[in-house]
């Protein structure tokens, strides 16, 4: 049976993404696949009054089951309101680089807000033509959509790539106007996975490209996959206790502020709460190996994952204080 994503308490992007275009920050998109993950960053935006997009990729609904999903999302929106005292944050649910218009339509009736539909990997008009099927299904039930131009690199569940494709800042019009988009990802060197860049290579983003884009549609919500920072000190930690995380580099935390001061007003985390997890749950584990309760060394990656997104919302993104503008 097919719910609508209002029944659930959820909200879609279109207010919130407007409120960051004009107030200078980005809203943090964090994937989870499992209940600690959802706790954390339920935990981390509602205390710093952000809003959040939670995401499911197509391998998280394999992963954890599309409708215990869907109880999860609606249940984020009661957790918050629990630890805000009945007042809960804007929180969306949107599906991560849907590859099909069946995978979509699925999601909207599953209770999804928000549609990442991603034709990249299409020659230019295929893509349009997808991009504006999902946004006439989606449009009709007050779903809010993002299409994606330019290939990012890299490996992320079923979306991979060996080279980047820039966005072309000439098509950035065309593809918006005929599509109807509510949302744009763009590829301006930002990579999915913790592989981002290898040593001695400059890890820099092509931040003249989205100025360029910004021209030519200004205050349209651009928004930046791959965008994990891959902190050196978690890589360490899990390296120190048994991990093989060799050459593991990602984006400056510095080049995703400056692109947030710019047009982005999504920015998309994962792999670094993959690693915050996994060096937690690595240290517990060397720290006490008799331990075999899961809630022994889930407390403490699930910790951890909420101090890095408190620290993303606040320091990064600069969506602290945003949640009710």
């Amino acid at each position: 049976m097919a719910v609508s994503y209002k029944e659930l308490g959820l909200v879609n992007t279109r207010d919130m993404f407007a409120k960051a275009v004009t107030g200078g920050f980005a809203v943090p998109a964090f994937n989870f696949n499992n209940l600690e993950q959802m706790q954390a960053i339920i935990q981390a935006c509602t205390e710093v009054e952000s809003p959040v997009i939670l995401q499911v990729s197509k391998g998280a609904r394999k992963y954890a089951n599309q409708t215990l999903l869907r109880y999860l999302a609606q249940g984020a929106v009661e957790f918050s309101k629990e630890i805000n005292k009945g007042k809960n944050i804007p929180i969306a649910l949107n599906l991560d680089h849907g590859d099909s218009y069946e995978l979509c339509v699925d999601c909207v009736e599953s209770g999804f807000s928000n549609i990442m539909i991603d034709g990249s990997h299409l020659p230019y008009d295929e893509n349009i033509a997808l991009t504006k099927k999902v946004v006439e299904y989606c449009h009709a039930r007050d779903v809010t959509v993002e299409g994606e131009l330019g290939v990012l690199a890299g490996v992320e569940d079923e979306v991979s790539a060996e080279h980047h494709t820039y966005t072309q800042p000439d098509e950035v019009v065309d593809f918006t106007k005929r599509t109807g988009v509510d949302s744009l990802a763009i590829s301006i060197g930002t990579s999915h996975g913790a592989y981002k860049f290898k040593p001695g290579q400059k890890a820099e983003i092509r931040l003249d490209i989205l100025k360029e884009i910004e021209k030519r549609i200004p205050g349209f919500c651009i928004v930046m996959h791959g965008s994990s920072s891959v902190p050196q000190d978690l890589v360490k930690i899990i390296n120190a206790n048994g991990g093989k995380l060799s050459d593991a580099i990602g984006i400056s935390e510095e080049q995703i502020s400056l692109a947030v001061k710019s047009a982005v007003c999504k920015v998309n985390i994962d792999s670094d709460g993959r690693l915050a997890m996994t060096a937690a749950i690595r240290k517990h584990f060397n720290e006490h190996p008799e331990h075999f309760d899961p809630r022994q060394y889930l407390t403490p990656a699930r910790d951890c994952l909420k101090e890095l997104y408190k620290h993303k919302c606040v320091n990064v993104l600069k969506s602290a204080g945003h949640a009710w503008d």
